[in-house]
């Protein structure tokens, strides 16, 4: 059974940063797409970032030159670095793979637990 564990979020100031971490584990062969969401009251569950298995990146243009994605293959982790934050920020964020148990298997998508990122104003 796989797990994503996600860590990194909390209450920050605005301008300021955190950095998001989702850790996946259990029987993993392969994992291709990482993405990051973020859910806010009210509102639908929006992409903010993905990687590629090959570290190709896409961004929401809300976040573009403040939000970095990357991973670690070898540890099946994904970050998020967040940089001059703003209010608007605040949301619940939630990671999101894409993975093969086997080599000809088909992609399982899973999801982290969410962590909550308030930005105070």
């Amino acid at each position: 059974q796989v797990q994503l564990v996600e860590s990194g979020g909390g209450l920050v100031q605005a301008g300021g940063s955190l950095r998001l971490s989702c850790a996946a584990s259990g029987g993993i062969f392969r994992i291709n797409a990482m993405r990051w969401y973020r859910q806010a009251p009210g509102n639908q569950r929006d992409l903010v970032a993905s990687i590629t298995i090959g570290g190709s990146t896409r961004y929401a243009d809300s976040v573009k030159g403040r939000f970095t994605i990357s991973r670690d293959n070898a540890k099946n982790t994904v970050y998020l670095q967040m940089n001059n934050l703003k209010p608007e920020d605040t949301a619940v964020y939630y990671c999101n793979v894409a993975y093969l148990t086997t080599p000809s298997s088909y992609p399982t998508e899973q999801w982290g637990q969410g962590t909550q990122v308030t930005v105070s104003s």
